[in-house]
């Protein structure tokens, strides 16, 4: 398979299903974005991989959280590339993947602390790029949902986007706590006098 084929060279590219669609269409926004969202989850699994005061076991767990999550975006950025009316002939998303992202969330806030407070992106590296990714999901989640609204999007992918966005955010914390290193908390602007 060649990587370079000469058919976008116009400006246009193929969906799944043989229709061709310029490349600033809304619906290659969407899966471009999510595209966009995966790699950004590659690179804080690489990250993960280099925090040495992590410990093992969260790393582990975080990496394998966000290994399932990639194919699972896969999945989604493959339906989004599906013309309208096209057949999908591959697995999709389904409740047990958004229930399965639910669980990520509960056992992993269990072991923080409290948050009573908003706290600003950022802490140790791999925390970073794990606020970094949360901050690419919610834009493609906010791109899928201008798609859904001028053609049909099955209604699991906006669910999907805005629980893993949800994960992200616990994770950088897990990392960040598992690090020793303490999220930051928002200190609002001093009123002027």
């Amino acid at each position: 398979m060649k990587i370079y084929t000469r058919t976008g060279d116009t400006g246009e590219t193929a969906l799944l299903g043989g229709v061709r669609a310029s490349k600033d269409d809304i619906r290659i926004e969407a899966y471009g974005t999510v595209d966009e969202l995966n790699a950004s989850l590659g690179a804080a699994r690489a990250e993960l991989v280099r925090s040495e005061r992590l410990a093992e076991s969260v790393a582990e767990s975080i990496d394998a959280i966000l290994a399932e999550a990639q194919n699972r975006l896969f999945d989604l950025g493959a339906e989004l590339a599906t013309a309208t009316g096209a057949t999908i002939s591959f697995a999709t998303l389904s409740e047990p993947h958004v229930a399965a992202l639910e669980g990520s969330i509960d056992h992993h806030e269990s072991s923080l602390p409290p948050l009573r407070e908003f706290v600003l992106p950022g802490g140790s590296a791999a925390a970073s790029h794990l606020h970094l990714a949360r901050c690419v999901c919610r834009r493609a989640e906010r791109t899928v949902v201008r798609l859904a609204g001028e053609q049909a999007v099955r209604e699991i992918a906006v669910r999907y986007l805005n629980r893993l966005s949800d994960l992200l955010f616990v994770l950088a914390r897990a990392a960040n706590h598992g690090q020793g290193v303490t999220d930051t908390p928002w200190r609002k602007a001093a009123e002027s006098p």
